[in-house]
C-alpha cells in the first residue's frame, strides 16, 4: 500500500496531539522531531525534510494554534497543507498544443517502465476521446519495439515504427509528420533508456528534443528507488528541462520518498502515477488527495470518480433495490463482483476510505485476483436454479460444485455461509429502517446486528 509506513508513523504522532487540550511549544517540538524521523525513514531527501519541518514548526508555534480549542487538529491541518505544497500544490495537467499534434516525449533510465507508461498514457488519452499515436523510438533494447506493438494492438492504438536500423531522431521526425497526415492529435515518443545516465543518451534525447520540439518531456521514474529517483530527475532536468514526472510502482512504495522529494528537488510536478500493472492503472497525480491519504483521511474524491467512470448507474440502482428487499442472488453477486473489479484492487480502494487502515481486519486485508477467481469459479459451477435459490444447496450439490470449480468443500461451505449471513443482515437492516431512519435509533440498530461484534465482510 502506498505510503503505508509513513502514514502509520504520522498518524501515531498526531494521535498524541489530538488528546491534548492545550499545546505547548515543547509538544510541537517533540512532534516535529518524530515527523522528521518518519520522513527520513520514508527515504525523503534530507534537505527536503529539513525545510518541511522548519515550515510546519514555524506555522505551528503561533498564538492562534496554542490558544485554539483543538490545537492538535490545527497542527494536522498545517502538515496536510505543507505536504500538499511539497508535492506540487495542485494537479498539473497535460499540456496541449495550439495546433495538433501535441508531442509527448517519454524519457528515463532503463527499467523504469517507459514503454508500459507510454501505453498507459495512450489508454488514458483514448478514454478522453483523443487519437494518440505511439512511437517506437527505442532501437537498442531487445524486443522494445515488439513490446510497444503488442501493447498497441491490445489498446487498438496505432504504433509508428521504422525498425531498429533508422536513427531515433529520424523516427521521431517522421512520426510527427505521420500524425499530422493521419489525424492523430497526440504523439507519444517512447525513447531509449540506459542503466545509468551517460552523454550518449543525453545527446540523443537532446537531438530528438530539437527536432520535434515536444510540448511535454515526461521523466518516468520508479517510485521504489526512493530519493535516488529525485537525483535522477535532477540530472535529466538539467539537460532537457523536464515538464513533468511519471511515478511508476507507487502502489508498491510503502515509504513514499520519491513522491515527496521529486517536486522539491527539481521543481518538476508529478503529473501521473501508476498504481498497478494493468493497462488502465495510470492516474493523474493530485497532491492534495495524496496528502490526505498519507494522513489517514482517505481520498473519497478519487473513489467517487472511479465509481462514476466504471459503475453502471442503472445496474447499481437495481442492485441496491435487491439488497434492500433481500432478493440478492448469487447471479447478482457475480455481477457485483465484476463491477467492483473495474474499480481496481480492493486494498487500493480501502486505502481511499478515511480511517480504513485503523479498522480492525482492514489493515491486512488482501483480496487478490487468484482469490477472487476461486470465488467466481464456485459461483459459475452452480446451476441457474442454485444461483437463484441458494437454499436448495444441499450436501450433494455442494460436493458437485467443489469438484466442478476445483476448490474444496470447505471453501464452498464458507462462501455459502457468508452469503447467507449477508442476506440475513440485509433483511434485518431493511426491516428496521423506517421512513425516519433506524427504528430505535443507532442503539437499536446496533443491537439488531449483534452489537457490531463478530461480523465479517462477506467473502473476505
Amino acid at each position: 500500500m502506498a505510503f503505508e509506513g509513513l502514514s502509520n508513523r504520522l498518524q501515531s504522532v498526531f494521535s498524541k496531539l489530538r488528546n491534548k487540550g492545550k499545546l505547548t511549544e515543547d509538544d510541537v517540538t517533540e512532534a516535529m522531531r518524530e515527523v522528521r524521523l518518519a520522513l527520513l525513514e520514508a527515504d525523503v531527501n534530507f534537505k527536503v525534510v529539513k525545510e518541511f519541518v522548519a515550515k510546519v514548526k514555524e506555522k505551528a508555534i503561533g498564538q492562534e494554534v496554542l490558544k485554539s480549542f483543538t490545537p492538535g487538529m490545527l497542527v494536522i491541518d498545517i502538515v496536510n497543507k505543507e505536504l500538499t505544497a511539497l508535492m506540487g500544490g495542485t494537479q498539473s495537467k497535460l499540456a496541449r498544443a495550439n495546433k495538433p499534434p501535441t508531442v509527448i516525449m517519454m524519457v528515463g533510465l532503463q527499467g523504469a517502465g517507459k514503454t508500459t507508461s507510454s501505453a498507459k498514457l495512450a489508454k488514458l488519452l483514448q478514454k478522453q476521446n483523443h487519437r494518440p499515436l505511439l512511437v517506437a523510438g527505442d532501437i537498442y533494447r531487445p524486443a522494445a519495439i515488439k513490446q510497444l506493438q503488442v501493447l498497441g494492438d491490445q489498446l487498438k492504438v496505432p504504433v509508428f515504427t521504422l525498425g531498429d536500423q533508422t536513427s531515433p531522431v529520424e523516427i521521431a521526425r517522421q512520426a510527427v509528420e505521420h500524425a499530422k497526415t493521419n489525424g492523430n492529435d497526440y504523439v507519444i515518443l517512447d525513447t531509449a533508456g540506459r542503466l545509468h545516465i551517460d552523454e550518449q543518451l543525453m545527446d540523443e534525447l537532446g537531438n530528438i528534443q530539437k527536432t520535434t520540439e515536444p510540448d511535454e518531456i515526461l521523466l518516468v521514474v520508479d517510485a521504489m528507488t526512493g530519493q535516488e529517483s529525485a537525483n535522477v530527475a535532477q540530472s535529466f532536468n538539467e539537460r532537457l528541462t523536464l515538464t513533468g514526472v511519471v511515478l511508476t510502482k507507487l502502489d508498491s512504495d510503502t515509504r513514499g520518498g520519491a513522491a515527496l522529494s521529486v517536486k522539491a528537488v527539481t521543481g518538476c510536478p508529478i503529473k501521473f502515477a501508476t498504481l498497478g500493472e494493468k493497462i488502465d492503472a495510470l492516474e493523474p497525480f493530485y497532491p492534495d488527495r495524496m496528502a490526505s491519504r498519507i494522513l489517514g483521511m482517505g481520498d473519497m474524491l478519487s473513489l467517487i470518480e472511479k465509481a462514476q467512470t466504471n459503475i453502471d448507474k442503472e445496474k447499481a440502482a437495481e442492485m441496491e433495490r435487491k439488497m434492500r428487499t433481500a432478493e440478492f442472488t448469487f447471479e447478482d453477486f457475480l455481477e457485483q463482483m465484476e463491477q467492483v473489479k473495474k474499480l481496481g484492487p480492493i486494498d487500493q480502494l480501502l486505502d481511499m476510505l478515511p480511517g480504513a487502515n485503523k479498522m480492525k481486519g482492514m489493515k491486512d486485508l488482501k483480496v487478490d485476483d487468484k482469490q477472487m477467481g476461486r470465488v467466481v469459479a464456485i459461483v459459475k459451477s452452480m446451476t441457474k436454479e442454485e444461483k437463484q435459490k441458494p437454499e436448495i444447496l444441499n450436501a450433494s450439490r455442494r460436493k458437485r460444485i467443489a469438484s466442478g470449480s476445483g476448490t474444496s468443500l470447505q471453501e464452498v461451505n464458507r462462501l455459502i455461509k457468508q452469503f447467507d449471513d449477508m442476506r440475513k443482515m440485509m433483511k434485518q437492516f431493511s426491516s428496521m429502517m423506517g421512513p425516519k431512519g433506524p427504528k430505535g435509533g443507532m442503539k437499536g440498530m446496533k443491537n439488531k446486528l449483534g452489537g457490531g461484534k463478530g461480523f465479517k465482510f462477506p467473502f473476505g
